[in-house]
């Protein structure tokens, strides 16, 4: 049988339980997708795993189900940085607009509002990532000149 743990190995057990948590819950009321407890920013790759994956999947073959979630993998659609920052800002077929202003997130239930930046890291990552090798990446200046939902 193992000893319990010291009181010592108790805290510092409980700080990193409440670090990971924090580190990877969707807050809907803030600007990010999931603040750290450092208050650093997520990469793409971070992004796509707490916001995208769910439905377009680990590797980005899609799904169809309850739904129809289109594969991001080899994309040809990606071509177009436009494209993919317009549908991750604004939504499409069933896919919740992620941006919308922070403020309006409190009455969209399950909704995550991702910053410019966090969208044009996102689209980046997608774009370079799961087969696709798109070589131009987007900036947060960019898609903040793209339109918004209101």
């Amino acid at each position: 049988m193992r000893p319990p743990l010291r009181r010592a190995g108790r805290r510092s057990a409980a700080a990193w339980l409440l670090t990971v948590g924090a580190a990877t819950t969707g807050w809907p009321d803030s600007s990010g997708v999931a603040p750290t407890a450092a208050g650093s920013k997520l990469s793409g790759a971070e992004i796509y795993a707490h916001v995208c994956q769910a439905c377009h999947m680990p590797q980005a073959q899609g799904a169809v189900g309850a739904g129809h979630y289109p594969k991001l993998a080899g994309s040809p659609a990606l071509v177009s940085w436009q494209y993919a920052a317009l549908t991750v800002l604004n939504g499409k077929n069933g896919m919740p607009a992620f941006g919308l202003p922070a403020d309006q997130y409190e009455f969209v239930f399950g909704a995550v509002h991702l910053s410019d930046a966090e969208v044009a890291l996102v689209v980046n990552y997608v774009r370079s990532h799961f087969g696709n090798k798109w070589k131009s990446s987007v900036t947060a200046a960019q898609v903040a000149a793209l339109p918004h939902p209101h």
